[in-house]
């Protein structure tokens, strides 16, 4: 259910921090509406030049299986901190400093990376909400300064504990997200378009989930100690993301993510696929967007394990949607026989660990590749551009009868030196060009 009273926030799902948790008030001093409105106007010079158009319609094409042209997209994640640092952000007020951040983004992506994301004339407003989770309180043991974690397990005694979880509850703070959304309006009003919309979650995997209630050792041996509780588990989590998405859908909160919205773990939503032809714009539903199931966390476990305890959820996750992604950094080959029965499969993540030799075979020109170089060789002071040189050919060429689509993430930092990230975009240009 949705609670529209309670003002307690967390962080959205779409990573950008609640409200509340940066003491924010809503109010920016001029010279920050000053310099937004610069940064904005930059923003929308970028998203009217013609090769923004031409972008989107190679990526609608690219995601309709019509080309085998290899897009490019590089995300440095941790490794932003380093092309843009904080001491050079402008505006003191949090919350302004997270909107100047996004807008350096977009223009350092044009500018500097140069890759294939279309810069857009939008600003999006998330809703300020906190989920409930499972009733259950979550802990972690150790992960201090960025480092490795423990779960504290919520659900040591299947029999005892299980009755304690509940389906997450969705929390809105309406008058929070209206002052936003009218402050967004009022700084931005006449450049860019401000939007409400909302990333409701990342991916509906549920193994993450589950891990977070009963420890990955356990997760593990369950499957074959306890294999009736990992079902009764996992359809617990099934039924509960399948009663949240309906909630969004009958409250018409969810937004497409078609465009240039990022899905699954690579690539953008731009399709002339989706939304479906007689969709309401006021009542979005799963089927006119891209759902995106992965389990990294079972990438140890057998093919038939996956498929016995993970792959009948995913189904029923996948149904619900126009379009599915699949997978992150697991590898997807072998597992691939039980993967290609998910409805309407369209991309799927070819992580550092898959076998790329097996992209022409398995996927072909049916699904779209979406290759994850290892992201290391960035992340030192001088790249080793001969080895990042080696892996994106040995990527072309594994694809060269896919639709392929080259995507860098998972940077943890570029070694101090950001001219990593665009120098590895100009490797993949040039390698491109030679194929």
């Amino acid at each position: 259910m949705v609670d529209k009273t309670d003002p307690a926030t967390l962080q959205t799902a779409s990573g950008i921090p609640a409200v509340k948790s940066m003491n924010e008030l809503l109010v920016f001093e001029s010279f920050e509406v000053n310099r937004l409105r610069e940064l904005a106007k930059r923003v929308a010079e970028i998203a009217a030049l013609p090769v923004q158009a031409k972008k989107a319609k190679l990526w609608e094409k690219h995601n309709g299986l019509k080309t085998s042209e290899p897009l490019i997209f590089i995300d440095p994640e941790n490794g932003w901190n380093e092309c843009i640092p904080a001491d050079i952000l402008m505006c003191r007020t949090p919350m302004a400093r997270v909107w100047e951040m996004y807008l350096r983004k977009q223009i350092y992506w044009f500018e500097v990376l140069k890759d294939d994301k279309v810069i857009e004339p939008y600003f999006d407003v998330p809703h300020s909400f906190s989920d409930t989770g499972w009733g259950i309180e979550l802990g972690r043991a150790g992960g201090g300064s960025g480092g490795s974690w423990k779960v504290i397990q919520a659900i040591k005694d299947y029999d005892d504990d299980f009755p304690k979880i509940q389906y997450p509850k969705i929390i809105i703070d309406w008058e929070e997200s209206e002052k936003v959304l009218e402050l967004a309006d009022n700084v931005f009003g006449g450049i860019l378009t401000v939007r409400r919309k909302t990333a409701w979650w990342w991916s509906l995997g549920m193994t993450r989930d589950f891990i977070s209630l009963r420890g990955l050792e356990d997760f593990m041996c369950d499957m074959i100690e306890y294999p009736e509780n990992v079902h009764k588990l996992m359809n617990l989590l099934c039924e509960g993301i399948l009663d949240k998405l309906d909630l969004l859908q009958k409250n018409g909160f969810l937004a497409l993510n078609t465009g240039g919205t990022y899905v699954g773990s690579g690539g953008f939503g731009f399709s002339d696929e989706l939304p479906s032809p007689d969709y309401d714009p006021q009542k979005i539903t799963a089927m006119d967007m891209w759902g995106f199931v992965e389990s990294q966390e079972t990438s140890s476990v057998s093919p038939e394990m996956y498929n016995e305890f993970v792959f009948p959820y995913h189904k029923r996750i996948a149904e619900c949607f126009g379009l599915n992604c699949y997978g992150c950094c697991e590898g997807f080959d072998a597992r691939w026989k039980y993967v290609k029965n998910l409805p309407r499969l369209r991309r799927v993540s070819v992580s550092p660990w898959a076998k790329w030799e097996t992209m022409e075979e398995l996927l072909g020109k049916g699904y779209i590749a979406s290759i994850k170089p290892n992201p290391s060789h960035l992340a030192l002071a001088a790249m080793n551009e001969d080895a990042a040189r080696d892996e994106i050919k040995k990527a072309l060429e594994c694809s060269k009868n896919c639709v392929p689509e080259l995507i860098m993430k998972d940077n943890n930092t570029l070694g101090k030196n950001p001219r990593n990230a665009a120098r590895w975009v100009e490797i993949a240009r040039e390698e491109i060009a030679n194929l």
